[in-house]
């Protein structure tokens, strides 16, 4: 999506452009499968030249979509390196870098890059607000033991 969608689709659930920011923070840790990101480092002009080069040569234009690539430099650590990496260019997700791409996130992606606090006091704060969105409980909701596959 771009910023404008993700901003609608954020604010149709309670959450504000702030909260999209914040919770974008957590793509600071983990890995990405290559059929996420190939039409962003292929076809996009809002990537840094030399990171796109480089992310192709782990995920080939055509194949390889299980391959994965960090979502950022350092995606063991939550830290504000996916901020800085916005900054440069190198969101791996179109949706990451449409957060700085010259719209309306782009100082809050400037601020969490070089302050780790406030990303983090925000980060809390969204999470809190986005765990109090119709949670499901009883036997209505569950706790899964993998993610990806319901129980």
């Amino acid at each position: 999506m771009d910023l404008p969608a993700l901003i609608k689709n954020f604010k149709n659930k309670g959450l504000d452009a702030k909260d999209l920011v914040a919770l974008s923070g957590g793509h600071s840790i983990g890995f990405a499968q290559c059929f996420t990101f190939r039409k962003h480092i292929y076809e996009e002009s809002n990537i840094d030249p030399t990171f796109a080069r480089d992310r192709q040569s782990r995920c080939p234009k055509i194949d390889g979509n299980s391959n994965l690539a960090p979502l950022d430099p350092t995606a063991a650590i939550f830290d504000t390196k996916y901020f800085s990496n916005l900054v440069k260019k190198k969101g791996l997700l179109h949706s990451d870098q449409a957060l700085y791409n010259g719209g309306e996130t782009d100082q809050l992606v400037k601020r969490y890059s070089t302050d780790v606090w406030s990303f983090w006091n925000d980060f809390a704060k969204s999470m809190v607000k986005m765990g109090n969105i119709k949670p499901l409980t009883g036997k209505k909701g569950q706790i899964r033991s993998n993610c990806r596959w319901v129980n």
